[in-house]
């Protein structure tokens, strides 16, 4: 048996083809019996079966093979746990063809949040258990044996025993229901040909609300009794993007209903079961009254997103967890498709550009990784579900659709979609597709971008009517790579209707622009190029001392459009943090965005300076009042124009901005914003529905009063306490927890900390956790309070490297061993960061010259 020990993938010489899943959970002592019959081909000559189990306990006895000629038991029955692999060994070779293979199994439905698990919820005050699976990458294992590969697709008949009151739900429709005193048999619909990790079983107490498309499919969203109306949106979302993906693939949806639930203890955002899509709460879950706008767009691309999967991943599935960004990138990709079509006045492909500067900053490090990666063991698996195979993988996509165009490329689409229909393709598979559908160079092209780790930077500059292009692989530390790529270069001088694109293939290269030129006044102010049209391209753009200045007057005079105003300043941010560009530099830049109204561009400058001042805070504290200063300048227009109370009729993009000005200008000291914010929170106490304080304005309200809270002024902080404690919605006990750890007193700081590991919060900590890895606990600590959290649970702060690693040695798990890497690089480039902002010659002088320009 040995032979299958420490084997990246399962032997090859039996091939399942159906199983017959039979499975009877206890929902009070949180344990589950279970039974399966696989139909399995054996192919090669083999007296022994391996496949996959974890965490069962297996009932040897009633382990048995049965060919059309015998019924055989095994000599042998051995559970590896280290490779989670049941290994079965006959006395005799096993006959070629079809045989069934029988195993009576039991399980715990554990906490984890993995395999088959229990979930809690409450009826009426009081707390019950659900069952709830969670098979993505390799969990169904842990539910029942199986060949848990994405290649090894199967068809599964499933029939559950479950206490007659509750609701159950599996891939596929009911076909069967016996009630039997207290227990009921359900039986389903064998589902089409898929994947185990998407095997689906749900058993809980539900309400539902209900709606078809137009060629009859049923929809559902299921949610905890009484929330039915929050499932309204994301049911409305459903049925349009459904119909929508049916004509961008030119493939109907493959099964005759889609059922979409809410789970409260969820791992993930959302999981793409086939037919049986599960959801964190606030993931689906959409509150007219309670939840901001940023909620309904947030349900919006997430439904939009697993409902991609039903066609891009589960009809056809990756061949091999190396493949994943196939599924991963492109979901998200198309996520975006989907919402735009729906919601086309959210502006929703340049928020895309977050996307993008998420996996930018990801691959920036010299601890990324390809967005194709070898995985040679199941254990590797979890670690490349990142910004890489979501949110690089996204952006390239996208860098190829505008390079192909649009129609080109949705035809290759639907062709590779119809050829590998039910059935596992690979990344060159994709490819292959859309380079015989527009006859372009796409593997070449592609795979220079997917077999290799990180970007490049290309240095631009104009000499002589001519830009000269110099390509550099990009790193965040400042560190020179030896990486490089196929570039699509785009470009525009003085208008956008001057515009040129090549392929820029060379380290360097040099093209003549006197044409593009025309009548631009090249030596004028007012003349500007913009390489990276509308940031369609994954690359960073570093202009020469002129261009880059150029580029700042053109961005104040309204010039540039909002994709390439945001590219500008993230490029400049990056660069300024990899030590290629002054900070007085990027100060000066982010002045001239004073005036922006745009949400993406605004929001992005938001971000980055709560980034810059944490830094400067550091590296020159006695500037910190002036640098706040400064950012309280650039947002006070803004503010000014969206005011604290919405507009009538004012876009869904206005009412996210508000939030997030208002909120910066609190975290910033602003007096007046803070004055007005606690007026509003007071009115917001005496009446959770006044107007005054509206979903979109609280998280603003909430961190402003936690700036004037104290251990002898502590009234606010006690009662944004009690509102976490009263309200039953995620969404608005998220928002409390960004909040109330901004205080700059440390001892509030650390009663903060103290409270996240209550029992009523330490389990919604966790799973905010899971979804955020770069701030500390999901929160917002304040730059006073970061000392005090370090010392709480020695988590990262900008001279805190070597602690990290102290402090992780012997802790870490294969899972993390590649996030705790590029989480202690991040310290180093910040503490480098900080070093060559404290050597910066005449910073105090512009920095106090910005604080107090008028404008």
């Amino acid at each position: 048996m040995d032979q299958f020990r420490g084997q990246a993938r399962l032997p090859k010489f039996a091939i399942p083809k159906r199983y017959d899943i039979r499975l009877k959970p206890d929902l009070t002592a949180c344990t589950f019996a279970g039974y399966v019959a696989i139909d399995v081909d054996i192919v090669g000559n083999t007296n022994f079966i391996v496949l996959n189990a974890a965490d069962l306990v297996i009932n040897s006895a009633s382990v048995s093979y049965s060919s059309s000629s015998k019924v055989l038991q095994p000599v042998k029955v051995e559970l590896v746990e280290a490779d989670e692999i049941l290994v079965l060994e006959f006395a005799e070779t096993l006959p070629n063809g079809i045989g069934v293979l029988d195993i009576v199994f039991d399980g715990v439905l554990n906490d984890k949040m993995k395999g088959f698990y229990r979930s809690n919820y409450e009826i009426n005050g009081e707390k019950k258990n659900m069952a709830v699976t969670q098979f993505e990458p390799a969990d169904a294992r842990r539910c029942f044996p199986c060949w848990d590969e994405p290649a090894c697709k199967a068809t599964f008949k499933i029939t559950l025993d479950v206490p007659a009151e509750l609701v159950a739900l599996s891939n596929m429709p009911v076909i069967e229901e016996k009630v039997n005193g207290d227990l009921k048999t359900v039986s389903y619909q064998e589902t089409p040909i898929m994947s185990t990790y998407l095997v689906a079983v749900v058993v809980g107490l539900f309400d539902y609300v209900e709606d078809h498309t137009s060629d009859g499919v049923k929809i559902r969203v299921y949610c905890q009794v009484g929330k039915t109306k929050q499932g309204k949106f994301a049911l409305h979302v459903a049925v349009k993007t459904l119909e929508l993906f049916k004509g961008y693939f030119a493939v109907p949806y493959a099964l005759p209903k889609l059922d979409m639930i809410a789970i409260p203890d969820f791992a993930a955002g959302a999981m793409e079961n086939y037919g049986l899509v599960t959801y964190r709460e606030t993931a689906l879950l959409y509150d007219d009254q309670h939840s901001a706008a940023a909620n309904k767009q947030r349900v919006a691309t997430v439904v939009a997103h697993e409902l991609a999967h039903q066609w891009f991943g589960n009809l056809v599935t990756m061949e091999w967890w190396t493949h994943l960004w196939l599924n991963e990138g492109f979901a998200t990709w198309v996520s975006y498709l989907a919402t735009d079509s729906l919601f086309p006045d959210w502006n929703i492909w340049t928020q895309f550009l977050n996307e993008c500067t998420e996996g930018l900053k990801l691959d920036g490090l010299a601890e990324s990784h390809p967005i194709e990666v070898d995985i040679n063991h199941a254990c590797e698996i979890d670690e490349i579900f990142d910004a890489i195979s979501y949110r690089k993988g996204a952006s390239v996509i996208r860098m190829l659709q505008s390079y192909l165009g649009a129609e080109s490329f949705q035809r290759s689409l639907a062709s590779y979609i119809n050829k590998h229909a039910y059935s596992n393709a690979k990344t060159e598979d994709l490819w292959t597709a859309l380079e015989e559908g527009s006859g372009e160079p796409v593997n070449k092209l592609m795979n220079s971008w997917t077999r290799q780790q990180g970007y490049p930077v290309v240095s631009v500059k104009f000499k002589d009517q001519k830009l000269e292009f110099e390509q550099s692989q990009f790193l965040l530390s400042g560190a020179p790579g030896d990486g490089q790529w196929i570039v699509p270069i785009t470009l525009c001088c003085c208008s956008y209707d001057a515009h040129k694109s090549f392929l820029l293939q060379t380290k360097a290269e040099t093209h003549d622009v006197k044409e593009l030129l025309g009548a631009c006044q090249v030596e004028s102010a007012s003349s500007w190029i913009k390489v990276n049209v509308d940031q369609t391209g994954f690359y960073r753009v570093k202009y020469d001392e002129e261009l880059r200045a150029r580029l700042g007057y053109a961005i104040e005079k309204k010039y540039l459009t909002e994709t390439d105003r945001y590219g500008i300043l993230d490029d400049s941010f990056s660069l300024c943090m990899a030590r290629q560009q002054s900070f007085t530099s990027l100060l000066t830049l982010m002045g001239a965005y004073r005036e922006e109204l745009e949400y993406t561009v605004l929001s992005n400058l938001i971000d980055i300076s709560f980034k810059v001042g944490r830094i400067a805070a550091d590296a020159t504290p006695d500037l910190k009042d002036d640098i706040n200063q400064f950012f309280i300048n650039v947002l006070q227009f803004s503010a000014k124009k969206l005011g604290w109370d919405p507009k009538k009729g004012e876009s869904h993009l206005d009412a996210m901005l508000r939030g997030e000005v208002l909120t910066a200008l609190a975290y910033f000291g602003h007096d007046l914003t803070l004055d007005e914010a606690s007026k509003r929170f007071h009115a917001f106490l005496e009446d959770r529905n006044t107007p005054l304080l509206p979903p979109d304005m609280r998280k603003a309200a909430y961190v402003a009063v936690m700036q004037r809270v104290s251990t002898s002024n502590r009234s606010d902080y006690d009662s944004l306490l009690q509102v976490y404690r009263e309200t039953d919605l995620s969404q608005e006990k998220t928002r409390i927890l960004g909040s109330i750890a901004s205080c700059p007193d440390p001892n509030i700081v650390l009663e903060v900390l103290n409270f996240l590991l209550t029992s009523e919060v330490f389990l919604f900590l966790l799973l905010l956790l899971l979804l955020s890895q770069d701030a500390v606990f999901g929160l917002a600590v304040s730059k006073e309070g970061r000392e005090t959290a370090w010392a709480w649970l020695k988590f990262a702060s900008f001279e805190k490297a070597k602690e990290v690693e102290e402090f992780f040695a012997g802790r870490t798990k294969p899972a993390i061993v590649r996030t705790l890497k590029q989480s202690i690089e991040r310290v180093h480039i910040n503490a480098n960061w900080v070093q060559t902002i404290q050597k910066e010659t005449q910073l105090a002088e512009a920095v106090k010259e910005l604080a107090f320009r008028k404008y």
